[in-house]
């Protein structure tokens, strides 16, 4: 069903809420505190049973590398995801791409996902994966059955996972954790009463960490997004240099983990933007963006997928490319060199 304005406005308040306590301090992280702790030892718990092999976990014929994150919301996973498999097939492998299919109104699963299919159906995720990493790619709540169906259909010597750091109903040969440079781990509490999936504790154990941002902190990899050029939603044969539309005030609307980021770097090319922010993964109609006219409107490219078939002629996404370090490339390279398989 359609989320109305109301029920949009009450999901942001509450996100809102709860992102001020995680990143801001406050009462509020304090009272959940308890919930906080134990959600930390249940989930510790759930991880000591897979590891002791009290619950199975499939084991795949190929090396499998996990891109995740511990913090809810958006690090940049996707897009490195892509920027890998890219990296992957430079390099003389065939890897395929596996993610969750978030949001996907699909049936059954697990989907193979082409790059025309329906983000409505796979999820954008998905979507933008099949058209971004060159490779096939599988969605479907279930890593073990996704690998074995990925398999079956496509001759793939390399997995590539967009999160399921926390599945680990899925052996896995490397994990790379991805931090938000701009976030951080906020007040590094465990869900409700911080932003964390796992205990900080858990990057001790991962093969690789990097951050999305200029600000490395303590570790030592780092990736940034850099816009690029505005590309137009309704034909992406249709391009323009991101410094047109400068001069006046642009709409800029966003359905990310982190809409901030995108706005931010919208004004860092030196962009007037007026941004509007909706619930992560949102599934935009026609109703949600009328308010803002026949544009110009700027986007991401994950919003993009979904308001294909009706965008209006002056809608655009706005295109990134990723800038990684060569010394976290070099790391990873030496890493699954050293992969024992067939």
């Amino acid at each position: 069903m359609p989320t109305n304005r109301k029920t949009r406005r009450s999901l942001l308040d509450v996100s809102t809420v709860l992102q001020r306590a995680w990143y801001q301090g406050g009462v509020v992280s304090r009272l959940l505190w308890p919930l906080g702790a134990l959600f930390c030892g249940v989930v510790q718990l759930r991880r000591w049973t897979y590891g002791t092999g009290w619950l199975a976990s499939d084991a795949a014929p190929v090396p499998v590398v996990i891109v995740g994150n511990i913090t809810v919301g958006g690090t940049g996973k996707t897009p490195l995801v892509a920027w890998l498999a890219r990296h992957l097939l430079e390099r003389g492998y065939r890897p395929g791409v596996l993610t969750r299919g978030y949001r996907g109104e699909a049936v059954e699963w697990p989907q193979f996902v082409t790059a025309d299919a329906s983000a409505a159906h796979v999820g954008d995720e998905a979507l933008l994966l099949a058209r971004r990493s060159g490779c096939p790619v599988v969605a479907g709540p279930d890593r073990g059955d996704d690998v074995r169906y990925l398999l079956e259909r496509a001759e793939c010597d390399i997995i590539l996972s967009d999160d399921g750091m926390q599945h680990y109903g899925l052996k896995r040969d490397v994990e790379i954790a991805v931090i938000d440079g701009q976030r951080g781990l906020g007040n590094r509490l465990c869900l409700p009463a911080g932003p964390l999936r796992e205990p900080v504790s858990r990057l001790h154990e991962v093969d690789l960490v990097i951050v999305n941002g200029t600000d490395k902190g303590r570790y030592p990899f780092a990736f940034q997004m850099q816009p690029t050029m505005a590309v137009n939603v309704k034909d992406p044969r249709i391009t323009r240099p991101l410094d047109e539309f400068r001069g006046r005030t642009v709409t800029a609307v966003a359905g990310i983990g982190n809409p901030g980021r995108f706005f931010d770097g919208l004004r860092g090319k030196g962009l007037d933007v007026e941004g509007h922010a909706f619930p992560d993964h949102h599934p935009f109609r026609q109703e949600d963006l009328a308010p803002f006219g026949d544009g110009p409107l700027l986007m991401t490219e994950k919003d993009a997928v979904k308001c294909e078939s009706w965008a209006a002629d002056d809608w655009w996404y706005v295109a990134v490319e990723l800038d990684v370090e060569p010394a976290f490339v070099a790391q990873l390279d030496l890493i699954l060199e050293g992969l024992n398989y067939g």
